[in-house]
């Protein structure tokens, strides 16, 4: 049943009937009239409305109220809006400690408690609301997973902090406390930009993990196009979500799921935004963990070849001059969509959630020329992509890198071998870092972490320092989408289980070639093999709990360190219980 000027819905097709429907689900109607749920509300169809929201940091904090909206869309749209939460873990908070092994689980548990919640209630369709880097692909995720009708939403970013005159990010903190411990930044300024670097809500504001995996959301299909760009406190990110809330109910009457919109083609549109922004290398890992869910093969090697293919054209932090803020206000993703499509680059037949295809959603923009903040595709800043993949001796399963704003693609230089990212860090504070260096970071992949740590900390400790462009960096764990220089991560197979990382001592040679897109140690096949018969596998401290069942499930970073079989494995999806 539906308003009379709605759509009619079938309910005996969709999976609230077995909570709604016949006398032998008297019980479970009880619990709806105790909710305050009129009859006619009981017998719609029944949306859940997924917010992370949580008082954990910025990203998550305007999420209730955007549901808020979401939930009139669905009620005004013949639908029933049934809001529940799920975790995030926010890296900005998680970095640079042992908090940050739980930032990638986080993705899996909050894809896994959305499957919970939809399944043990049999919600017919799935509106999903993210901030923090993580709960992006993980709300995606679960999206492909149900393969309910299902509309993704970004909760918008932070606006940009100001700092002697200059927009500046949380990034800009982080590198301040490479710049203090250098002597060249005193305490004062340090705790006046830790003050005004984030002035409020919203995700960080460069084009780091989150404002990536958003712009992925709207390339790949699964969210209303110019959703992404809005910064978080503006009230008209509220119309966004209402809107978001009609379009799922359009889609559960069309019976338009996820997987008729993710197909190969849209996870190949979205890897060529990822590139085209410059955006952060942990959509390389987050876009075959979706593919997975789909029941696609689309891999580390898939993404970087489609990287090298796709010219570089949004000048946005780390990498560039502008911060999300400026994306939106010259027409935000949309206007790097269509670009791309003018110049024949993305596969514009794709379905999307509004029903129409990606070309027939923008065919009326119009690319603004009064701006410098994204490029024509005709005229980029560089002809390939701001992220590239590397193999070789030393990452036989791959690695990748950001090149955006890289001074050099060629990097050599004598091993500095660390067991763990607080080594590290402690090595850069304490100056015992010399020009030239390759620090290695190991034993921080998906297994042994456990939970592929992010090296921010890191990083901007050396750029800092003003070290940037004169040390290397290449780790098994991952780099935040604030990383910036010649920092390669994802190096698999990871230390944990042998592989050629793991091997590597103090002073070996490694030459790192962006553009051939090579990462090699230079030693012999005899030597690497007499290393590995010596090499014995580590014991972490994570022996109980979530990390410890993360460790014995999680798959390799270059397959999106999965913990579950995906959509090639199922039998029936839960949309059609």
């Amino acid at each position: 049943m539906a308003d009379a000027a709605g759509p009619t819905f079938d309910k005996s097709k969709l999976p609230s009937r077995h909570v709604t429907e016949g006398p032998e689900h008297a019980p479970h109607r009880s619990f709806y009239y105790a909710m305050g749920l009129t009859e006619e509300q009981i017998h719609q169809p029944f949306v859940g409305v997924a917010t992370c929201w949580n008082e954990a940091a910025p990203c998550n904090i305007a999420l209730s109220r955007q549901a808020q909206a979401v939930k009139v869309g669905v009620g005004a749209s013949g639908g029933t809006p049934r809001e529940f939460t799920t975790i995030t873990v926010t890296d900005g908070i998680a970095m640079g400690h042992e908090g940050m092994k739980s930032s990638l689980v986080s993705r899996e548990v909050i894809a896994d408690s959305v499957e919970l919640t939809m399944r043990g209630h049999c919600y017919d369709a799935l509106v999903g609301l993210a901030g923090c880097d993580k709960s992006l692909p993980g709300m995606m995720m679960v999206m492909l997973r149900l393969n309910v009708p299902s509309v993704f939403m970004y909760g918008g970013t932070i606006l940009p902090g100001r700092f002697k005159g200059r927009d500046v990010t949380v990034v800009d903190v982080f590198e301040g406390v490479g710049q203090h411990a250098a002597g060249k930044m005193s305490d004062e300024d340090l705790h006046e930009l830790e003050c005004v670097a984030c002035p409020g809500s919203g995700s960080c504001g460069g084009q780091f993990t989150a404002n990536t995996m958003a712009c992925v959301s709207e390339a790949i299909g699964l969210a209303l196009p110019g959703s992404a760009g809005t910064p978080a406190p503006y009230e008209s990110r509220d119309e966004y979500a209402k809107a978001s809330g009609e379009a799922v109910m359009a889609l559960l009457e069309s019976n338009i799921r996820p997987r008729d919109i993710v197909t190969r083609e849209a996870l190949e549109n979205a890897a060529k935004v990822v590139a085209a922004t410059g955006g952060s290398t942990n959509a390389a890992l987050h876009l075959p963990a979706m593919a997975h869910e789909a029941g696609i093969e689309f891999q580390l090697d898939d993404v970087a070849r489609i990287f090298k293919e796709t010219p570089y054209i949004a000048d946005l932090k780390p990498a560039g001059r502008y911060v999300a803020k400026d994306l939106f206000d010259v027409g935000g993703v949309p206007i790097v969509i269509k670009t791309l499509l003018d110049e024949g680059l993305l596969e514009g037949d794709c379905l999307t959630v509004t029903g129409k295809t990606l070309a027939e959603n923008h065919a009326d923009l119009v690319f603004p020329k009064d701006q410098d903040v994204v490029r024509p595709a005709s005229a980029p800043i560089t002809p390939t992509g701001g992220v590239v993949g590397l193999k070789g001796s030393l990452a036989p399963d791959g690695a990748i890198v950001k090149v955006a704003g890289m001074e050099s693609p060629v990097f050599e230089g004598p091993a500095r071998c660390f067991d763990c990212e607080e080594d590290a860090f402690a090595a850069v504070i304490g100056d015992r870092i010399a020009d030239g260096d390759v620090m290695v970071i190991r034993y921080e992949g998906p297994r042994g972490g456990p939970g592929m740590r992010e090296m921010l900390s890191t990083t901007a400790a050396l750029y800092g320092r003003g070290m940037g462009g004169k040390v290397a960096l290449i780790t098994d764990g991952r780099f935040s989408g604030g990383t910036r220089g010649f920092c390669v991560g994802h190096v698999g197979p990871e230390a944990a289980v042998g592989g050629p990382i793991a091997l590597l001592r103090d002073g070996d040679i490694i030459r790192m070639d962006a553009t051939a897109g090579t990462l090699d140690v230079a030693l012999s096949d005899d030597e690497l093999a007499r290393r590995r018969k010596a090499w014995t596998p580590r014991k972490t401290d994570y022996q109980s709990g979530a990390l410890w069942k993360y460790a014995q499930q999680v798959g390799p970073a270059h397959k999106g360190a999965v913990t579950h079989p995906g959509a090639a494995a199922e039998t029936h999806t839960y949309a059609d219980i």
